[in-house]
């Protein structure tokens, strides 16, 4: 691979199609001078697209692939039954060590479970976690496990909470980051068992731990990762996205209620078009499956090519920072 970084991207699997990973693909390779990218897919239909978008672009290479993940496929027929996959294929490819992480924007389960299978998972990480960065007063908060294990014991709680430490570090460069606990209080007996025990776990633990929080808590600031199982943090996330959308809905009909509300819109447009950009969900695109043994980002299935570039960094930034080894290195460390 060279001096150069090597990321693949399943080009296929996102439900705007392969045109939009082409796009994502130019920005960041006009980005970044020693990036290398590799699209995978179906070859003629990503040649074309490359020579319509891109042109003659030397770090830009292109893996063909027979096969889709649909969005609504089985996670283990995918497994079994398709591995020409773009996605399989490019997680191949860092298997191969023909790349040094994969981003993709298909079906999330599907995705566990190939990555899993494939990469195996890092020694002393019982499962895999998904982590995402969101904002938060005063920056961001990574929040985990968002969906990839329904039910967690204590064990594997504090396995989140080391995994989010290193991904917090490493993408907003947190000398310490501050890690909580999601529990429904913060005194010491509220909770279930598995979280008062986990609590218990991390207060050994050298990780600057800080607690329990609450969920209307989880923005305000006073931790960089918050930890909690996935049926949880997945329910927590798809409330967040909701409650978006209707405060958008109120504001909309709000300014176009009349002539006068109308007015006060075009007034307030400056105002509205800061909070839209600091809330932009794009920005925070790209969750990472961690505790593999090696780099999987999950895009967003409906992602443009802005949002898809999004993940594209946040794969660059953990190859970078070489995050498996360190999340194997703090787990060492924390056995010892």
């Amino acid at each position: 691979m060279g001096t150069n970084s090597v990321i693949s991207l399943d080009a296929m699997s996102g439900d705007l199609g392969a045109e939009v990973v082409v796009r994502a693909a130019k920005m960041s390779l006009d980005r970044h001078v020693n990036l290398e990218l590799i699209l995978v897919g179906d070859e003629v239909e990503l040649t074309s697209l490359v020579t319509r978008i891109v042109g003659d672009q030397p770090r830009l290479g292109i893996r063909h692939s027979s096969e889709v993940v649909g969005m609504s496929e089985a996670p283990t027929d995918a497994l079994r039954k398709k591995k020409d996959s773009s996605m399989r294929v490019a997680i191949d490819l860092v298997r191969e060590g023909l790349a040094e992480a994969c981003v993709s924007a298909g079906n999330t389960g599907a995705l566990m479970a190939t990555a899993k299978f494939v990469l195996r998972m890092l020694p002393g990480i019982d499962r895999p976690a998904i982590i995402v960065e969101l904002p938060a007063i005063g920056g961001t908060v990574h929040m985990l496990d968002l969906g990839a294990n329904t039910v967690s014991s204590a064990k594997q709680l504090f396995q989140f909470a080391v995994m989010g430490s290193i991904i917090a570090s490493d993408i907003r460069d947190i000398d310490r980051p501050r890690v909580a606990l999601l529990n429904i209080g913060v005194e010491d007996t509220k909770g279930p068992d598995p979280v008062r025990a986990a609590a218990s776990l991390l207060n050994q633990s050298g990780l600057n731990y800080v607690g329990f929080i609450e969920g209307n808590e989880i923005f305000s600031g006073k931790a960089d990762v918050v930890v909690t199982d996935g049926f949880t943090g997945n329910v927590a996330l798809k409330t967040m996205e909701g409650t978006t959308g209707l405060i958008s809905h109120y504001v909309n009909r709000a300014f176009t209620q009349n002539i006068f509300s109308k007015l006060q819109a075009i007034l307030a447009a400056p105002v509205l078009k800061d909070l839209r950009g600091s809330m932009d969900p794009r920005d925070y695109n790209g969750a990472s499956l961690v505790g593999l043994n090696g780099i999987v980002i999950k895009s967003h299935g409906g992602a443009d090519s802005y949002a898809f570039t999004h993940a594209i960094e946040t794969a660059l930034v953990e190859l970078t920072k070489h995050v498996p080894r360190q999340i194997g290195n703090l787990l060492k460390q924390e056995a010892t």
